[in-house]
């Protein structure tokens, strides 16, 4: 629809459908959906040239290249893509001398240099594994050109950002070296070890093929480097290979930076929706695999994955909402002190991992009261500390998102449904800051107005009670109007893993529960009306 129809009336979304098809669609998608990587698909590019799907891969990469030689998301995001793109094409640059790469290649080295030589150097985002990942490629990069001076590259120099050096990625590699193993979080970015990875000892793929629910980390384990030369003869592992196969056959050749992602799909899809009242049934036998799920320390995003903190309170508030009771006593395994941790032995911290282990720990106590004296403590104490990680502007950020209106979103309804009156004051403020960011558009954006980050700002106006009514209700008429009108409009991925990546049926659920209560409120469609004129269903 566009701005033209406003005369005759606005279409409202058909919800309850659109739910419909989607929670179904989860189940014919069983591994997930998910967008290709330019970080991982590099890493297979030059891990793998046997696997089926090679020049659909290199293709990829040299597409998504941007006019300034660099691959990725803005700032920060840029770096760990355009390292893994330009290895990949300089390893075949190499090893296959298509001159056809040269110019690519050269335009990645000079955004690299560029970047990395800037006065006060570069800030990264905090994306796991990355000072693992940096080092590494860098290390390859500066082999290969020493190596092939005759390619006629650019001499340039690659430090290592400030603060970043070497000594995580030794310690790594000398304990896989020596049989230790590598722990189960790490399995994830196997790849940075190099020719260590290649049969680790100790390391056994999941039941269905995957090694740390990576692509790249799959394709270190089957063999590396292995192969440019005789193709039959790097080592295999069927069921890893088949796997990685699958993989590679779905996406056309490039792949995703994590695959299965099957419960944070499924329970984020479920909490989205069912929170905001969405009208849908949940298949039996996913809330029932969802139950299965969790054990002793929770449960994974999916097969090849540790078992987290935020996906295990996400699957527990999602089946609370649908009134499943499962006690939410696995998360324990992840309290410190002082937080929850992601993990246990995790470095940073997470804003959005403790809301949703608030989301979790509340519902479980408004449903069951007599829970209340083993969890009321811990509800008083993670809302204490969301509160005490506000931004001055009434924000919050997040080391596992992007956008700041996830974690705000994530933080702000936490709060509201959980923190009590002393939350009110700080939901308050991120509904002021939700309002002064609007875009001329209608929408809400980090760098440009976005569905996903729009329908976030919706439900941070529309699902809580924080005062400036009128106000609210116009800002969110407007931001309706923008998903309305956006609808087709490509998402840019902005989810934190070794690379940027979108969960699109996630991000479905997010629009959809914004759809739904801005169509059921009636200041909304009022606000709408006068603005727009009558608004009818489609």
């Amino acid at each position: 629809m566009s701005a033209n129809d406003l005369a005759s009336g606005v279409p409202q979304v058909d919800i309850r459908a659109l739910a419909g098809e989607l929670v179904s669609g989860l189940m014919l998608q069983p591994w997930g959906e998910v967008s290709a990587s330019v970080y991982e698909t590099g890493r297979v590019v030059a891990l793998a040239p046997w696997l089926a799907g090679d020049a659909g891969r290199v293709a990829y990469l040299l597409a998504r290249q941007r006019p300034d030689g660099a691959w990725g998301g803005p700032e920060g995001y840029g770096l760990v893509p355009t390292l893994s793109a330009t290895e990949a094409l300089l390893s075949r640059l190499r090893h296959t001398g298509d001159a056809s790469l040269a110019g690519p290649v050269k335009q990645g080295l000079l955004a690299l240099s560029h970047v990395l030589s800037a006065p006060g150097g570069l800030a990264l985002p905090d994306t796991p594994a990355v000072e693992l990942i940096v080092p590494s490629l860098i290390a390859l990069i500066e082999d290969h050109l020493r190596e092939a001076p005759d390619l006629g590259l650019p001499a340039v120099r690659l430090d290592l950002p400030p603060g970043m050096d070497t000594a995580a990625l030794a310690r790594l590699r000398g304990a896989l070296s020596s049989g230790a193993g590598v722990p189960q979080k790490l399995l994830h970015a196997l790849e940075v070890v190099g020719e260590a990875a290649c049969h680790a000892p100790g390391l056994i793929p999941t039941e269905i093929g995957t090694i740390g629910a990576s692509p790249a980390a799959a394709a270190a384990w089957l063999g590396g480097r292995a192969g440019w030369g005789d193709r039959s003869a790097h080592p295999r592992h069927p069921l890893v290979h088949r796997h990685l196969e699958a993989v590679a056959r779905r996406f056309g050749g490039p792949v995703p930076v994590g695959l299965p992602i099957t419960f944070f799909e499924r329970s984020w899809v479920l909490s989205w929706l069912a929170r905001a009242g969405v009208p849908f049934d949940a298949p039996p036998e996913m809330v029932a695999d969802l139950c299965m799920t969790i054990g002793p320390e929770g449960t994974a995003a999916g097969a090849g994955l540790p078992a987290d903190a935020d996906t295990t309170s996400v699957v527990l508030y999602a089946l609370a909402l649908l009134g499943v009771r499962v006690e939410p006593e696995s998360l324990l395994a992840y309290e410190s002190e002082t937080c929850f941790h992601t993990w246990p032995g995790e470095q940073g911290f997470s804003t959005s991992v403790n809301a949703h282990v608030l989301d979790a720990f509340g519902a479980y106590v408004e449903r069951h009261p007599e829970a209340a004296d083993r969890y009321k403590g811990r509800v008083a104490k993670l809302a204490r500390l969301l509160l005490d990680h506000q931004e001055a502007d009434g924000s919050w950020s997040d080391r596992w998102h992007a956008s700041p209106y996830y974690a705000t979103v994530s933080c702000a309804l936490a709060l509201h449904d959980h923190g009590g009156a002393d939350s009110a004051a700080a939901v308050r403020r991120a509904v002021r800051w939700v309002l002064g960011t609007q875009r001329e558009d209608g929408s809400w954006g980090r760098w440009a107005g976005t569905r996903e980050e729009t329908a976030y700002a919706l439900q941070i106006l529309l699902m809580t009670d924080a005062g400036e009514d009128e106000r609210r209700a116009a800002a969110a008429a407007r931001g309706y109007l923008f998903l309305l009108n956006s609808a087709g409009m490509e998402e840019p991925a902005m989810w934190h893993d070794k690379d940027l990546y979108l969960p699109g049926a996630v991000v479905r659920a997010a629009v959809l529960a914004s759809c739904h209560i801005a169509q059921r409120d009636p200041a909304v469609m009022g606000a709408f009306q006068r603005s727009h004129g009558p608004v009818r269903k489609q």
